[in-house]
């Protein structure tokens, strides 16, 4: 291994590092928590290390969003895949995203809430964002019904599902009324 390929790899763990290191913080004590200062104490380098990786914490953030954008992909295709017709795999992805901004509450304001200086629904939105839209509309395009634009209903959808998520969290909803919400905006909102 030449000494530019380890230097490469040493790079890119430390940036995982910082990364996993502002999503543990900002999960435990919120992003207020999450200082360079306090990174970098963390990580046991110095903030000029930090800042030769990341121009700050609005970086950052946008770093764990886009992690969080592809894992929420991930989630939703898994749950989506072993669900048999529309109804279930729509009920199912409805499901597994409520499920994953419940269990990742700071990634997902990072992603949706948070500026982390990424572009959403435009030609440079980073690829992670562009393929957790898709694990939507592979779904919901399915369901839109006829003469409704696809990405139109999924982005409708999508922001009924933010609605739902962002309120329960907030405890403005009950949490244990998700299923008979997730139940009723299936069946309202989609064709089948």
């Amino acid at each position: 291994m030449s000494v530019q390929e380890r230097k490469a790899r040493e790079r890119e763990s430390r940036e995982r590092l910082i990364v996993a290191t502002a999503r543990e913080l900002a999960e435990q004590q919120g992003w207020d928590a999450v200082t360079t200062r306090r990174l970098a104490e963390r990580i046991e380098y110095s903030q000029p290390v930090l800042y030769s990786h990341f121009g700050g914490k609005r970086e950052i953030i946008g770093a764990v969003a886009l992690e969080g954008a592809a894992e929420m992909a991930v989630a939703l295709r898994a749950a989506t895949a072993v669900a048999h017709g529309p109804r279930a795999r729509v009920t199912a992805l409805a499901r597994a995203y409520l499920d994953f901004a419940e269990r990742n509450p700071a990634v997902y304001e990072a992603m949706f809430q948070l500026d982390g200086g990424l572009a959403f629904a435009q030609e440079d939105t980073p690829e992670p964002l562009r393929d957790a839209f898709a694990a939507l509309l592979d779904v919901l395009g399915e369901v839109a019904g006829d003469g409704v634009h696809p990405a139109l209903f999924t982005e409708v959808f999508w922001a009924a599902l933010h609605g739902l998520a962002t309120l329960t969290r907030a405890g403005r909803l009950p949490p244990e009324d998700t299923g008979r919400r997730v139940e009723l905006l299936v069946e309202r909102l989609t064709m089948v």
